[in-house]
């Protein structure tokens, strides 16, 4: 079974279970006054399990089966190990849900208000480490609408960086900004060729 596989089963049945009973969301959630009163760290990584509702679930798991399964193999290869690829590709996955709630945890650490959960900012890591090495694959906003993966990227990290000051609604576009954001930096640290790769692309693409 692979890595993406097994992280979308674990990932179900704990976001299932939690749609039940809602003390494990109250106990699993990303919660920065708890986080940093408390000390319960480990809030950072198990808000990645648990999601607000159906929609928020199914939406982060189909994204994630379509891209991790190629972002995985992907690390099998580079790295000429397919256990190896597999247990970097999910440092990679773990790391991202930490990442990507670090700046919430420091803008809220005082803020009683605030809570998160969802793996969308380790999911954002996964879809911009395809996109460093597919930027010209062609994509389909639902399923309907082409448009290339860069310029998908482009969009997001915009919308989501404007978001992310300037809405209030719900949708944790901050996780979404930092996951993606990390996601580069990390398959920029781990294969450095990646960078000049995805550059070549970008000017044989216009030339």
């Amino acid at each position: 079974m692979s890595i993406t596989v097994a992280l979308l089963i674990i990932t179900g049945l704990i976001s299932y279970n939690a749609f039940k009973d809602q003390r494990i969301i109250e106990r699993l959630k990303h919660y920065p006054v708890a986080e940093h009163r408390n000390k319960e760290y480990y809030r950072m990584l198990s808000s990645g399990f648990v999601h607000g509702g159906w929609l928020h679930l199914l939406i982060n798991m189909f994204v994630l089966y379509e891209f991790g399964r190629v972002v995985e193999r992907k690390f099998q290869i580079l790295f000429e190990n397919e256990i190896g690829g597999s247990l970097l590709y999910l440092f990679m996955y773990l790391s991202a849900i930490i990442a990507a709630d670090i700046p919430t945890h420091l803008q809220h650490k005082n803020n009683p208000s605030y809570a998160a959960v969802g793996a969308s900012g380790a999911v954002s890591a996964v879809v911009f480490i395809y996109i460093m090495f597919y930027p010209f694959t062609t994509l389909a906003l639902y399923g309907i609408i082409p448009f290339k993966a860069i310029l998908g990227g482009i969009a997001y990290l915009v919308y989501s960086s404007w978001a992310s000051k300037n809405r209030d609604d719900g949708i944790g576009h901050s996780a979404h900004l930092f996951g993606a954001l990390y996601g580069i930096l990390f398959i920029i640290v781990i294969h450095p060729t990646v960078l000049k790769e995805f550059v070549q692309q970008v000017l044989n693409y216009f030339s």
